[in-house]
């Protein structure tokens, strides 16, 4: 027969380590809930940051006068770099449902992805010719390609830089790869069915859903341009 002082310790053990088990249990419940709901709550934040910066700055340069314009018409002014980790367009993926519309900002680093879509360092402007890449979170931070895997052929991808709107069309379902694959993102894109120069755009996004082991690709080609002043493109009024 175990003794008083077995019998206490025994019950000291258990309670210990049930307290332990809720604490851990706690923590995991605070960790996953600042996953899915807080890093969703900065990044839609900073989404709106950005968009209405955007618009902001878009507004200002409608109205601003011309002085210093180049004499010659013909002759455009060269554009002005992109700033790392700054917005400098918006992307728009009716598949994706109507409210949906992130800020596309330069570089895909950590901390720039969790503002919205970054652009590949690199990598062609929209509507140049080459090859517009762009990386997005599948989870955490907004999950902005959280419906990747439902982008399908004849999908528009809208891109707003402030003076046009580009619309790009998807040209085969998503496509699964490595996260070395890096020659997704060339100038003429590998796998991508496209055989020469053309302007392109490629998306990518991690696979699978909570993971990153591998990546999902998405290519687009220019379909059309709009002047902004035109209005929006059929694919937003339709």
């Amino acid at each position: 027969m175990p003794s008083p002082l077995s019998v206490r310790s025994l019950r000291l053990v258990v309670r210990t380590f049930s307290e332990l088990c809720i604490t851990v249990g706690t923590l995991i419940v605070l960790f996953v809930a600042y996953v899915l709901l807080w890093t969703g709550v900065k990044a839609a934040d900073a989404a709106d940051d950005g968009i209405a910066t955007l618009n902001s700055r878009w507004a200002r340069q409608s109205v601003a006068p011309s002085a210093g314009a180049p004499s010659d018409p013909s002759v455009s002014p060269s554009p002005s770099p992109y700033r790392d980790g700054k917005p400098f367009a918006t992307m728009r993926i009716p598949r994706f449902g109507s409210g949906w519309e992130w800020p596309v900002l330069e570089n895909t680093e950590a901390r720039t992805l969790q503002k919205g879509l970054g652009h590949y360092s690199g990598t062609a402007r929209p509507g140049e010719s080459g090859n517009f890449a762009v990386a997005g979170h599948r989870r955490t931070y907004g999950d902005p390609f959280k419906d990747f895997p439902k982008l399908r052929p004849g999908d528009a991808v809208i891109v707003n830089d402030g003076t046009t709107w580009f619309t790009y069309r998807i040209v085969k379902e998503p496509y699964r790869t490595v996260p070395t694959d890096t020659a997704v993102v060339d100038p003429v894109p590998r796998r991508s069915g496209f055989e020469g120069p053309g302007r392109y755009l490629t998306l990518t996004t991690c696979e699978p859903e909570w993971g990153s082991s591998h990546r999902l690709i998405a290519w687009a080609h220019l379909d059309a341009t709009r002047p902004v002043s035109e209005g929006k493109p059929p694919d937003l009024t339709g």
